[in-house]
């Protein structure tokens, strides 16, 4: 037979061990313990939180909570993402974005908000004279994501993704020490205020980690639904009024 699968240009097995198809099947009893065998490990949610929240606390400065970040090993969305997306931007700016999560070109590049989205992004905030490569704090954009990951298919993190990531968030909003945070879309929300339904957050100041934040459409709702720019012109205005009140 294996001579025979040769001739025909077979060169590799499909599985590891070989099968016999002409046996019988297994008792109930043996799948059973097959199963008990083979079967996933529980994951623990409580210890890869734990974990992150140790890992985001030891980090001192931005390249380190980066360098954790990276190497956090308890969330499967890293596993078919390209890079780890942490910020772009000057992180010594007034204002800080958070995104939801990088989609495919963010993944290719490694930075956030820099496809089609990302220019509309930079495309509005340049209409009240922010820009993420000003030196200028007072002039600059930090931006950064809820998740540094591409979630596959751009699906949306689920809640224990969210869970075990927060920590590295909310210490990179410490680190960054902005005056004003901005939250693009429902998934930033719902990580940072526990909230969703941001056509009604959005235009409405809160608060969260004891900075000052502004819930906004995302950008690639806009690309979607252009005739909500109203919604977010006016949003962009109530950020540049605050901005002028604190300066």
């Amino acid at each position: 037979m294996l001579e025979w699968q040769i001739e025909l240009g077979v060169t590799e097995a499909l599985q590891a061990l070989p099968v016999d198809r002409l046996a019988p099947p297994p008792s109930p009893a043996a799948r059973a313990e097959a199963t008990v065998a083979t079967g996933p490990l529980a994951f623990d949610l409580a210890a890869a939180i734990d974990a992150a929240e140790a890992a985001a606390a030891a980090a001192r400065d931005l390249p380190a909570l980066a360098e954790a970040l990276a190497a956090y090993p308890h969330c499967d969305l890293r596993r078919g993402a390209r890079n780890c997306v942490f910020a772009d931007g000057n992180p010594k700016a007034r204002v800080m974005i958070v995104g939801e999560g990088p989609g495919a070109d963010e993944d290719r590049l490694g930075r956030p908000f820099v496809g089609p989205a990302g220019q509309m992004l930079d495309r509005m905030f340049a209409t009240i004279g922010l820009a993420r490569e000003s030196p200028d704090p007072a002039r600059a954009l930090y931006i950064t994501n809820t998740v540094p990951w591409r979630p596959p298919g751009n699906r949306e993190p689920t809640q224990d993704e969210l869970a075990m990531l927060k920590p590295f968030l909310v210490r990179h909003i410490a680190l960054a020490d902005p005056d004003l945070l901005v939250l693009l879309g429902n998934v930033a929300c719902m990580a940072l205020l526990g909230q969703r339904g941001i056509t009604k957050l959005r235009g409405r100041w809160t608060g969260t980690q004891g900075v000052p934040a502004l819930p906004m459409l995302h950008p690639s709702y806009l690309l979607r639904f252009p005739e909500a720019k109203r919604e977010a012109w006016a949003d962009l205005l109530k950020l540049q009024a605050r901005l002028r009140s604190m300066a």
